[in-house]
């Protein structure tokens, strides 16, 4: 049996999900038209999301107005742009003119924002198509989509476990079929993460490649937009196309001279290329786990990689680092949402009585608990104690990440501790939710790029997520590292292995 289409469909004879690159090579041929693609995504979201839930919003009138556009596009001898007719899910962060923009979040409720994120005006030019907003943990604050206004999403390869977070929604799309690409947010780990559970490519990139303007701020020193997408090349075009200088944002990096080529690096192999084995990356990881990721070493080993073992002891500090600086900036980004200026308002008898009742009924736990601990952090008489020292553990491991660089190339370990956890399971124990960010976080720390490649299934047959690691501005090394780990991962797990949706997965468990 053929595997499922990045669109929703089958591909006759293929071997695996149709990427969006084979998707916007026969659109900008005329032999598909972009709305035939774009009806058959949103027929297979209609038919398949009751179950999963990877969509919170679904655009389909403006996704077939985009869809004839691009036609016309095509009909009239227009370049259609790169990704032509591809279908495209957002995370429900980034802002999107006139559709509802809640970051799973009550306190959002009914907010249509006059203007798009700089990424999806760039996808629009690209010739993306966007059918929707995905799940995802409030605020971008979760490791599993279960911390949403609108309930969890499923993971596609077994609808009782969780896909990951809080870009859960982005990643159970694109593994579920529904789509070929998706962009979600990478605060601590939240792109790779739930890459990793899903059985999915999913990229962080350097802080200040991607612009930020429009992506609704959690952790504005850690946030950074990204990829997900079937297979690393189309990761690599999608952030080609995303990516580079915007003045709207102040953090955004200026575009180098030449711009780099990430569709390019892909076939460059890794010759020669210095890995590291991280051995902090594996440390405390699940037996299977550490198993795939040895294994990747191995295979790049034979591919021509001069593979070590390495230690980052700082590593181990950049989890409690995290849990400060993050809901720091949080509790700091989160003050704006007060009932007077958009979104929820609950009444009060004064201004500061209907300000906690707006916030009390609009937070949901895990938003509360991350500002009550980021604002005690930032108190007076604690600041340099809490926050003071963990920006002080942050140089640490930028230092850290430099000696390592001298050493390797790139850095190679587990992007997530162990595979999917059942829904429920460690919604009441955060320091183990908070575990699952555990291998992501010191990127997020340090800026720098990573990127999550499925590397075949543990042994509950669900998929493992091996990460490649790479200095700032190493967007092209990584990629040609990640490709060729995908080129020697084993079966299993990965885009197109899922459940058929609409079932209830291997426990046969429906929503």
């Amino acid at each position: 049996m053929s595997a499922p289409r990045g669109d929703g469909t089958r591909e006759a004879g293929g071997d695996g999900p149709a990427g969006a690159l084979r998707i916007a090579a026969a659109v900008r041929a005329g032999e598909r038209s972009a709305r035939s693609v774009v009806e058959e995504a949103l027929s297979a979201v209609a038919s398949g999301d009751s179950d999963l839930h990877a969509f919170v919003t679904v655009t389909a009138d403006a996704a077939l107005a985009a869809a004839d556009e691009v036609d016309r596009a095509v009909a009239e001898g227009r370049d259609p742009g790169p990704l032509a007719g591809v279908p495209v899910a957002l995370k429900d962060n980034l802002c999107t003119r006139g559709v509802p923009t809640t970051c799973a979040s009550r306190i959002l409720e009914g907010w249509r924002p006059p203007y798009d994120a700089t990424v999806v005006d760039r996808l629009a030019a690209a010739g993306a198509v966007a059918v929707g907003k995905t799940n995802m943990d409030e605020f971008a604050m979760g490791s599993s989509t279960e911390n949403s206004c609108f309930g969890p999403t499923r993971n596609p390869h077994d609808r009782t476990r969780v896909p990951g977070g809080s870009s859960g929604g982005s990643a159970a799309a694109v593994a579920a079929g529904f789509v070929p690409l998706a962009l979600g947010s990478d605060t601590g780990g939240s792109i790779r993460q739930p890459a990793a559970l899903c059985g999915v490519v999913g990229m962080k990139p350097t802080y200040g490649l991607v612009s930020r303007y429009g992506l609704v701020a959690f952790a504005s020193s850690l946030d950074q937009i990204g990829p997900f997408a079937t297979s690393v090349a189309d990761a690599a075009h999608l952030l080609g196309v995303i990516a580079g200088h915007d003045r709207a944002d102040s953090t955004s990096l200026p575009d180098p001279d030449p711009r780099p080529d990430f569709a390019a690096s892909v076939g460059r192999g890794v010759e020669g290329r210095r890995v590291g084995l991280c051995l902090e990356l594996v440390e405390g990881c699940a037996p299977d786990v550490v198993a795939r990721v040895r294994r990747a070493a191995e295979d790049l080993e034979a591919a021509g990689a001069e593979v070590s073992e390495i230690s980052v002891p700082e590593f181990r500090l950049g989890l409690s680092a995290y849990y400060l600086i993050a809901p720091a900036e949080a509790s700091s980004n989160l003050a704006r949402y007060d009932g007077v200026r958009y979104g929820l308002r609950v009444d009060g008898p004064d201004v500061a009585a209907m300000n906690t009742a707006t916030r009390t009924a609009g937070f949901g736990p895990e938003v509360k608990r991350r500002i009550m601990l980021g604002t005690y952090a930032l108190s007076a008489g604690y600041y340099d104690a809490y926050y003071g020292k963990a920006q002080r553990v942050r140089t640490l491991m930028v230092e850290a990440f430099a000696r390592a660089y001298r050493q390797v190339d790139v850095l190679l370990g587990a992007t997530a501790p162990s595979t999917a956890f059942p829904i429920g399971e460690r919604v009441d124990d955060p320091l183990a939710m908070y575990m699952s960010d555990v291998c992501t976080i010191p990127s997020n720390l340090a800026g720098h790029p990573a990127i999550s490649v499925p590397y075949g299934a543990g042994d509950d047959g669900l998929p493992v997520g091996v990460q490649v690691l790479a200095p700032a501005l190493g967007e092209e090394l990584l990629f040609s590292v990640a490709a060729a780990l995908e080129a020697a991962a084993p079966a299993g797990g990965g885009p197109g292995a899922a459940a058929p949706v609409g079932s209830g997965g291997p426990e046969g468990a429906g929503r």
